[in-house]
């Protein structure tokens, strides 16, 4: 029976482990946990559409045959979000969620995989106020919402109109992502372009207060709430050279790195490392490096070497040694790292390649990781020693990198990695930004936020720049409404922003919304003596002027 059961989870055979299920039932056959996660795996898998229509059936009837194991399973963590997938099928977000705090009564620790199904289920129907008590659930069992789990959060909250939620969610994807995905830029663009979001913000803050949030949070926002009132313009822009934005012109600002966080960061590593050497190779390594160090950059010799090729070249390492040597302030000599069977063996023996090991062996810029050594941990090691460059094309996602486990880790590659390509002229180098690629809010209230995309350089990426007119403490007060009689009149009114949509520099000013050629005057007859009347007469005089009217009684 087990093995008929492995093969029904290989080939996601849901009706056949139910038929082996009713077997065993009428035979007397005692299950056990792995039979009964196999069911409930595979008819979760079955009910949210993962499994093949062909080995499934139909995915209502398995929900309902599935519900009546549940009394005889003993329950872990794989087979109570089993449950909890079934229920998310059936639109029952409570029972999902239910399924997470049986795990905790039970002294089960939930995963993120545990709360997906109670928070997808929320978020769909639009329940925000219970989506968020998933999201309250999951941060006090130490479980942090990733990508997926925030731009589910977030498109609930716009479609919700919570602008507070909104909010919120930015900061929370600027310290977790960094960069969103397109689907989630969409919908940030859909928030901003709303009626809602042109109402809130203050109208009234004080830029010291706001100037110093900035500062104590280490730059790029200051979390202290939406800025200003009115619409918003939204424009698809990039960030040139000197981090300026090609669209409204704010720079951009590098956030700083924590000191204390980045040593904690290069213990961490040298630690791993050591903990993997057979022998006490890594310390000799550090000590070698408080010798012969410091080094403006690190280069991860096998990885120059070997680029776009499989023939190990060492003359690629010592065009990009040059090469980058050029780019530093002191023009002293980086540091090549390579493991030791790189510089040994016949190809190395030729006279160009042992006239170029010999060179940076006397130049005191080369070390050689011992045999048996991973040469991963010591050139990233002293490159976050020195807080100096990194020259590799290695993205640094395999599970090597994994072990880390740091959200530190992004931010330190953003700031320190140099990626290279060659032409005909030699080795062409990618500095990093001169701007964190983050998530930003200035202390103006403007917003520029990074799209995940595939690009060879930086300055290629998409941004969304987000911004108000006039928007400013002294722009905003000098907005003056006043009623006389029964018409709302405006005195120096800022024209309304509108949107852009548009990649091309030429037209990123001059694509506007098209605006009625003959807007009526909107007169009131009662005055402003019923509240509730006032806004729909300003919401229905919003709607044919195609803009927001924004006022102070």
């Amino acid at each position: 029976m087990r093995l008929e059961f492995d093969m029904c989870s290989k080939r996601g055979d849901v009706m056949r482990a139910i038929e082996l299920y009713d077997w065993a039932q009428r035979e007397g056959i005692s299950m056990g946990q792995y039979q009964y996660s196999v069911i409930l795996y595979l008819c979760s898998s079955a009910a949210v559409g993962v499994v093949q229509p062909a080995k499934s059936g139909n995915s209502g009837s398995r929900s309902s045959n599935a519900r009546n194991l549940f009394d005889n399973i003993p329950m872990n963590e794989s087979t109570l979000t089993a449950v909890a997938r079934m229920a998310m099928s059936m639109g029952n977000g409570d029972m999902a969620f239910d399924m997470v705090k049986q795990m905790t009564q039970l002294g089960i620790n939930p995963k993120l995989r545990s709360y997906a199904p109670a928070l997808s289920s929320f978020c769909e129907i639009g329940d925000v106020e219970k989506a968020f008590c998933v999201e309250k659930h999951m941060l006090e069992h130490g479980v942090s919402p990733e990508a997926p789990e925030l731009e589910a959060l977030l498109r609930a909250s716009v479609e919700a109109s919570k602008g507070d939620k909104v909010y919120y969610l930015l900061q929370k994807l600027r310290t977790t992502v960094r960069r969103v995905s397109p689907s989630a830029a969409d919908t940030i663009v859909r928030w901003f372009d709303s009626a809602a979001a042109s109402r809130v913000g203050k109208r009234k803050w004080n830029e010291v207060d706001i100037k110093e949030a900035v500062e104590n949070g280490g730059g790029g926002w200051h979390g202290q709430g939406w800025l200003g009132k009115g619409k918003w313009r939204v424009s698809f822009t990039s960030i040139g050279p000197d981090a300026s934005c090609r669209c409204c012109g704010e720079k951009l600002a590098t956030i700083d790195l924590d000191p204390v966080e980045t040593e904690n960061f290069a213990e961490s590593v040298a630690s791993i490392a050591v903990k993997r050497d057979k022998d006490s190779s890594f310390m000799k390594f550090k000590k070698w490096l408080d010798y012969y160090g410091p080094f403006e950059a690190v280069i991860d010799g096998a990885n120059v070497g070997l680029s776009n090729q499989t023939r190990f070249m060492p003359s690629k390492i010592n065009a990009v040694f040059n090469g980058i040597r050029q780019k530093l302030p002191s023009k002293k000599r980086p540091l090549i790292i390579l493991h030791n069977r790189r510089i040994s063996g016949p190809k190395m023996d030729q006279p160009v390649n042992k006239t170029l090991v010999e060179k940076w062996r006397n130049a005191d810029a080369l070390f050689a990781t011992p045999t048996g050594s991973n040469d991963d941990w010591y050139w990233l090691y002293a490159a976050i020693k020195f807080k100096c460059l990194l020259v590799t094309n290695d993205e640094m996602r395999d599970h090597t990198f994994q072990l880390l486990g740091n959200d530190f880790f992004p931010k330190w590659k953003e700031r320190h990695q140099v990626r290279f390509r060659f032409d005909e002229t030699g080795p062409i180098f990618h500095m990093p930004p001169p701007y964190s690629v983050v998530i930003q809010e200035s202390e103006k209230g403007h917003w520029h936020v990074p799209i995940a995309v595939d690009q060879d350089e930086e300055s290629e990426r998409a941004w969304l720049c987000i911004t108000r007119p006039n928007l400013s403490p002294a722009g905003l007060a000098s907005i003056d409404h006043k009623h006389e009689g029964s018409t709302i009149q405006s005195r120096d009114r800022p024209r309304p922003a509108l949107v852009t949509r548009s990649n091309s520099k030429d037209t990123q000013h001059n694509n506007h919304r098209e605006v009625p050629k003959n807007p009526k005057k909107i007169r009131s007859t009662s005055g402003f003596q019923d509240h509730s009347t006032v806004l729909s007469q300003i919401e229905t005089a919003e709607k044919l002027g195609n803009c927001i009217i924004d006022f102070q009684i």
